[in-house]
């Protein structure tokens, strides 16, 4: 006889395969099932049925449109369209505007997702800290993202306007005698003000954002490595940097996606110019295609567009996470 002894109901349980209740209780069996049925089921997934709708009303069909129009003649008005192939689509990317328009987007995003990270990461670590006005700071850091962007490219116009009536070429004359300076008739310095405005108005946002990853961290690992001779950039590198991981995947899909869908703030500080140095692809589908009855190149672009959108994104995305996966 074995020194140890079974009781019996939990050794007819054992054998039966039904999970064994501390206590000697009998095991609480469902009804319909361990997902609750699937009545249960079913109602949980009638709720996504509106999301679905919209999705499709809103997206599906617009972007299947889209696509039939773009090897069309469509003009907007006449429903007698002729089938036209792949001529849009050779059109565009022979169109120097196009190209331009291409080109800005690209460094456009890519610059302004750069810069912003760098400096929107230092700047939540500084907030995150305790000092007399925190409070007061923050508000005014996430203060330039709530005005539209609109009005602060016509705000940006007069600061920056390349005459000598500008603000700040009257504040550079005033203190160094020199100017004015080009700003927004030159090629490059347009384009570097249209990224310098786009990440005033958007590192304080995702500031508070890294701010708020931050608050989540507890506070034991930062003493622990205190304790252990951790200096402050060894404690950024270790702890904090692998932590945000999450955060700077997110941050930097939204200021990808954001930047490659760039409208208002060049049209507003530059009008795309001077020349086609600021000119982007929204840009371009709104005056080279709708605004001149050419639907059909303008969809053609849509769907160029829309699929270099989702390439860029769907990249981005994947390299955020294994960059994120290095770090951890």
């Amino acid at each position: 006889m074995s020194s140890t002894s079974v009781r019996p109901d939990v050794g007819r349980a054992v054998q039966a395969g039904s999970p064994v209740v501390p206590g000697g209780a009998p095991p609480v069996r469902r009804r319909g099932g361990p997902q609750g049925g699937w009545k249960q089921v079913a109602g949980y997934q009638a709720f996504l049925l509106p999301v679905v709708a919209v999705f499709v009303v809103l997206f599906l069909v617009p972007l299947a449109q889209t696509f039939y129009y773009s090897f069309t003649d469509f003009s907007g008005y006449s429903l007698d369209t002729e089938f036209v192939g792949l001529e849009n689509y050779g059109r565009i990317l022979t169109d120097p505007s196009m190209l331009a328009g291409l080109g800005f987007t690209i460094g456009f995003a890519v610059a302004q997702t750069a810069v912003i990270t760098a400096l929107a990461i230092p700047l939540a670590v500084a907030l995150d800290r305790a000092f007399a006005g925190r409070s007061l700071v923050r508000s005014l850091v996430f203060f330039p993202a709530i005005p539209s962007i609109a009005v602060l490219g016509l705000v940006w116009t007069y600061i920056l306007s390349p005459l000598g009536s500008g603000v700040l070429n009257q504040v550079i004359d005033a203190l160094t005698g020199l100017g004015p300076f080009p700003f927004l008739s030159d090629p490059w310095m347009a384009r570097g003000s249209v990224v310098l405005v786009a990440v005033w108005s958007q590192v304080g946002w995702h500031a508070v954002l890294y701010l708020a990853y931050l608050q989540s961290i507890p506070a034991d690992y930062y003493e622990v490595a205190t304790i252990d001779g951790a200096s402050r950039p060894q404690q950024f590198r270790l702890i904090t940097l692998p932590l945000l991981a999450p955060a700077i995947t997110i941050s930097t899909f939204l200021l990808m996606t954001n930047g490659l869908k760039v409208y208002d703030l060049p049209f507003t500080l530059t009008g795309g110019g001077p020349g086609y140095s600021t000119f982007t692809l929204t840009q371009s589908i709104i005056t080279s295609g709708v605004a001149q009855g050419e639907y059909g190149r303008a969809s053609a672009l849509a769907v160029l567009f829309t699929l270099a959108v989702g390439a860029v994104s769907l990249s981005q995305l994947l390299w955020s996470r294994r960059i994120e996966g290095r770090i951890r």
